[in-house]
């Protein structure tokens, strides 16, 4: 069975994972909820994250609901920890320099920014497989897709990388500030031609998209708000020597626009905080977080709840998740294991999970494109549709394939190699290297990828040989699923070939 044959979202026996616990009605109040036990901890962090760590299960434990939240929402960081790739220290070339390139130069510099693009790629991997705050890099992946901008308009990774770092700045901070700085963020600038649009010949492309993207959502302004808006945005540009936004007041018009009923001689920032106070601003973001971190259908009562914190917060992005969390929606029985993973959310938490060593990051960015979510280059403005788009015969053929991979990488030697990367070590000494470029693993293995199987299977009192009776079973989907396995099993499998089994149910690509 496939996941696109399997009907989505579900509401699915949990008896293997739960033991009878009963979920809270809906409407509850918050203080009538249990303290947390492991699978609600685990819900919460592989919601917020990636696979957690039994260590980072562990603290959550015995917590109500909204301590546990203020515990994952404290980790917040605002920069990576990863040093960037030394070339986005570098100065880049001014347009007279870049005219006065042979043509020779030019593939040359064009094969240097595709290189470059790859090693942004595998950092942002890297900073995402050893970040001590999975929700940063969660919300730096949501911001990513809902401001999308790329390298099929953007030839500069330097700019993308701006961008990046723009985006981890304000993940958790003020969407107020976010979207006025996104809106002159270089890369987004030249995304949507925002770069080139000028009194007399304005450009619509970024006053519709702010609107139906970035806001308001579709249906909510009229062809009339976006005519007038794009006259508000002339005058934004590139400086096309340090490709840094640069205001030009003669590109400017700045005569009386009317945008959403008001009325002025508004420029752009006065239009993005027309914007900001429209409530269905609130109520449109907020509905993206719900189907990011809760379930594709919205609860109407519980969604206006977390809208009006959210406005009220004065657009405060930590207040609106916050509220988001502890709504009783978030903990149902009935909306736990019903969202796709991500092929990122797929790679990271498998990595993760089973502390996978591995030489470079820059395999696990090509796997995630493969899969479908190419990192710096979204689809289209629009971004990545997500949900069950993820999932097709291709890529669930690709996510099994990195699977295998994973279990050719267990090795003839059972100790961990010296040399290799391993989630520890890399949590540890994370910062301290760059680029996502680990010291080679002193023997072959496919993908660079190590995983100590024996190591693992060692928590359930288990070898890759021995025969897991239906205790460990249990235990062993217990501890990888967040649902029972909708595949059947055969009797008397190896804990190898039964752990190999689990990774390939259609389960295992949920959360």
């Amino acid at each position: 069975m496939s996941v696109t044959q399997r009907s989505l979202p579900v509401e699915p026996s949990r008896q293997a994972h739960r033991h009878g616990a009963a979920s809270a009605p809906a409407g509850a109040a918050n203080e009538d909820a249990p303290l947390l036990d492991a699978d609600d901890a685990t819900h919460l962090l592989i919601r917020t994250g990636f696979a957690p760590t039994p260590a980072e299960i562990g603290p959550c434990v015995g917590l109500t609901r909204a301590a546990a939240v203020e515990r994952v929402l404290a980790t917040a960081r605002t920069d990576a920890g990863t040093p960037l790739p030394a070339w986005t220290a570098d100065i880049p070339m001014t347009r007279a320099q870049r005219n006065a390139l042979t043509p020779e130069a030019r593939r040359e510099a064009q094969r240097e920014r595709s290189q470059h693009y790859d090693e942004l790629r595998a950092w942002w991997m890297h900073e995402i497989l050893v970040t001590p705050s999975p929700l940063t890099e969660r919300m730096t992946l949501f911001w990513h897709n809902h401001f999308a901008s790329g390298a099929d308009k953007v030839a500069e990774p330097l700019l993308m990388a701006w961008q990046n770092a723009l985006l981890r700045r304000n993940a958790l901070g003020s969407f107020a500030t976010l979207l006025h700085e996104v809106a002159k963020d270089p890369a987004m600038l030249l995304y949507l031609d925002g770069a080139s649009n000028r009194k007399g010949k304005p450009n619509e492309n970024f006053a519709r998209e702010v609107m139906e993207l970035f806001t308001l959502g579709e249906g909510q302004y009229s062809q009339q708000d976006v005519s007038e808006a794009a006259r508000a945005y002339t005058g934004w540009g590139v400086d096309p020597d340090t490709w840094r936004y640069v205001w030009r007041p003669a590109q400017h018009d700045d005569g009386m626009k009317t945008v959403l009923g008001k009325s002025g001689p508004f420029d752009g920032d006065a239009v993005l905080d027309i914007l900001l106070a429209e409530p269905q601003t609130a109520r449109f973001v907020s509905a993206k977080l719900w189907r990011e971190f809760v379930s594709d259908t919205p609860d109407p009562a519980q969604l206006d709840s977390v809208a009006t914190r959210f406005r009220t917060s004065g657009y405060d992005i930590k207040a609106a998740l916050g509220a988001l969390l502890v709504t009783p929606a978030f903990w149902d029985e009935r909306n736990r294991g019903v969202l796709v993973s991500s092929p990122v959310e797929f790679i990271a938490g498998t990595v993760r999970r089973f502390e996978v060593s591995y030489a470079s990051t820059a395999m696990f960015a090509r796997t995630s494109a493969a899969l479908g979510e190419n990192l710096f280059y979204p689809p289209n403005v629009k971004g990545w549709p997500g949900g069950v788009t993820w999932i097709n015969s291709a890529t669930l053929l690709a996510r099994k394939q990195f699977v295998e991979q994973l279990f050719r990488a267990t090795g003839e030697t059972r100790p961990r190699m010296a040399g290799t990367t391993t989630m520890a070590t890399e949590n540890a000494k994370a910062g301290a290297v760059a680029s996502g470029a680990m010291r080679p693993a002193p023997r072959a293995m496919p993908g660079g990828m190590r995983f100590d199987l024996d190591g693992w299977l060692a928590h359930f009192g288990l070898t890759a040989d021995a025969v897991p009776g239906l205790s460990a079973q249990l235990q062993m989907q217990h501890a990888v699923l967040p649902l029972a396995p909708v595949d059947a099993i055969a009797a008397g499998s190896s804990a190898a070939a039964y752990l190999e089994a689990l990774l390939m149910d259609p389960v295992y690509q949920l959360k």
